[in-house]
């Protein structure tokens, strides 16, 4: 006690200033009293209830109270070789209090951060949103009648910039199969409406006065040819729109190319010898195909071909193989096409010489039904023609 008494000063000079912070003297054996206590008096009677290891100890305990400590002990000897334990002991209230503190702050500022935080995302998503509803707007002024409107791509994020152009690409689409749809029905009601005012035209002018029996039958057989006319259209157009469907298939079996081309030909026997043409053919391939759809390609063509030759002249259809492909092609030495007219020639009803066909008795749908033939046979169709003869169509089919 009188080392401890001799030394007090020094130890209390550690604790000085630091009013959470004790420091006591404490015998072993924990029976008595803290034989020096400096700093804020603490529960001797809680002191001794502790429990402590050898070497430095840390431990948290509570007085009664329920004030909270945190405590640090070494044991130690005394210059008379009196066994202590010395304890430093941190009061922890203020840190209690600043814990406290820091909680109440942060309940009543978390309503305000979430508040904060919402109306900051809120505008995120108003400002992200923004090109889908400009989108929404534009998409709402597309109809029919007006297909010109395009997203702009400008200024936007990459994939919104993306989407923008896939849909504008669609709309082009939209508005080519609009326009088409508008041009077919413009010449489909151009082509009905020539036989049609014939026939009315020619039933007004016989009824406007009595005839004789010869001239009714005139008039019928021409209006026969009329509605011949009529016929053939309404099959072409029920044909094509038959192997247009996105699900129509065929069964493909192997076709001898010049087997078909001879049957072709046969039928056109005499057509061709009206005009003192020669259809001529060589060459031999096997394709696959359906057997009435390729004939009626071919037939196509080979009427074309006829219809468009002059009188003596040749046609020439040549067969040939390379790799996985076969092909037909026909050929005439009639006058050529010019080029503005060969993109065109398998659109329904087009013609590059409308007059000529219609006297010659076309219906504009020919070509139009022999691309659709070869689309359906994975194959395709080309021309080629030169400024004044010969043309040549190609029928290009997959080899068997």
């Amino acid at each position: 006690s009188a080392d401890l008494a001799s030394r007090a000063h020094p130890l209390l000079d550690l604790v000085m200033g630091h009013d959470n912070l004790s420091l006591s003297v404490i015998a072993l054996n924990g029976r008595h009293a803290p034989l020096l206590s400096l700093g804020p008096a603490l529960e001797s009677q809680r002191l001794r209830e502790l429990q402590w290891s050898d070497g430095q100890t840390f431990q948290e305990w509570k007085d009664s109270s329920g004030a909270q400590f945190l405590s640090v002990t070494q044991a130690m000897r005394l210059r008379d070789d009196t066994p202590v334990r010395v304890m430093m002991t941190l009061d922890r209230a203020d840190d209690h209090d600043l814990l406290h503190a820091y909680l109440r702050s942060t309940l009543l500022a978390l309503p305000l951060l979430l508040l904060l935080i919402g109306v900051c995302a809120w505008k995120l998503v108003q400002r992200s949103l923004k090109p889908l509803r400009r989108f929404r707007r534009i998409a709402g002024q597309v109809s029919a009648q007006a297909l010109d409107h395009r997203l702009p791509s400008s200024g936007l994020p990459q994939e919104l910039a993306d989407l923008a152009r896939s849909i504008n690409v669609m709309l082009d689409r939209l508005d080519q199969g609009v326009r088409q749809l508008s041009q077919f029905s413009d010449d489909l009601a151009h082509e009905l409406r020539t036989p049609l005012s014939n026939l009315m035209g020619k039933a007004q002018v016989t009824l406007a006065r009595p005839r004789d029996s010869g001239d009714y039958r005139e008039v019928l057989a021409d209006s026969i040819e009329e509605l011949t006319r009529l016929n053939r259209i309404i099959n072409d157009m029920l044909f094509l729109a038959q192997v247009s469907q996105p699900q129509a298939q065929v069964e493909l079996k192997p076709l001898a190319l010049a087997d078909e081309v001879a049957r072709v030909s046969e039928l056109f026997a005499i057509s061709a010898e009206v005009k003192d043409i020669e259809i001529r053919r060589h060459g031999w391939a096997t394709a696959l195909g359906d057997r009435l759809m390729c004939q009626r390609a071919l037939s196509n063509l080979l009427s074309n071909a006829l219809r468009h030759s002059p009188e003596g002249s040749v046609v020439s259809i040549g067969i040939g193989r390379h790799a996985q492909q076969a092909w037909v092609w026909v050929e005439n030495h009639g006058a050529g096409i010019s080029d503005e007219h060969l993109p065109h020639l398998f659109e329904r009803f087009y013609r590059a010489d409308s007059g000529r066909s219609r006297l010659d008795g076309g219906t504009g749908l020919g070509l139009a039904i022999v691309q659709s033939i070869m689309q359906l046979h994975g194959g395709q169709v080309e021309v080629s023609s030169q400024a004044q003869g010969p043309t040549r169509f190609t029928l290009l089919f997959r080899a068997e």
